[in-house]
């Protein structure tokens, strides 16, 4: 009976251990105040398992491409955990994943920063960035894509009107952009197209 009752607590706990939230690679829409939960995000599931784990943070700190603004920004939102979301993944065909840095606001986990590091020899180098806020980007089927939430006047910053997408590839030794997808939000309410009820 011992034996049994330890089984059973030992799979309970498996089950309640497999049942949190974790946090991944994201696959499309906006940051959202979850990604703020954590000072760095756990690495993405790679399958080639090349990645090597960064301090993010300091490796923002010290870039002398981010801008003064964003490192400004880069403070802790409580006790010690920073507004950051990392993901790892293949991008430029390296040795060692790439390492993708979003920076957001603490407030409204908008993304104010984001840049790709490739390690080069031990050393991480910045081979692209983007500070056009709000903006986000991941790893798409091995590619970089950025999405930036587009705004008209009156949007409150929890409702952008659409985005813009932009896919990169890596060629020459450079990231190359797509031509941006745009899509536009359906939204309900005074001044946007909805369908009305059926009579009856």
């Amino acid at each position: 009976m011992i034996t049994v009752g330890a089984v059973l607590a030992a799979l309970t706990l498996l089950v309640a251990a497999c049942g949190t939230g974790g946090t991944g690679a994201r696959d499309e829409g906006p940051a959202h105040a979850s990604a703020v939960a954590g000072a760095v995000a756990s690495p993405s599931a790679s399958p080639s398992g090349t990645y090597k784990r960064v301090d993010a943070v300091t490796l923002v700190k010290d870039d002398p491409a981010v801008s003064t603004t964003v490192k400004s920004e880069l403070k802790p939102c409580s006790g010690e955990e920073y507004p950051v979301d990392v993901t790892y993944g293949q991008l430029t065909g390296g040795s060692v994943d790439d390492v993708i840095v979003n920076v957001l606001t603490c407030a409204d986990a908008v993304g104010i920063g984001s840049y790709v590091y490739r390690d080069e020899g031990g050393t991480y180098k910045n081979v692209f960035k983007t500070e056009e806020s709000p903006v986000y980007a991941e790893v798409d089927q091995g590619l970089l894509t950025v999405t930036k939430q587009v705004y008209k006047k009156g949007d409150p910053i929890s409702s952008p009107s659409g985005e813009d997408v932009i896919t990169y590839d890596w060629t020459g030794g450079r990231f190359a952009g797509r031509p941006p997808v745009h899509t536009d939000y359906g939204k309900t309410g005074a001044g946007s197209e909805s369908t009305p009820p059926p009579d009856g």
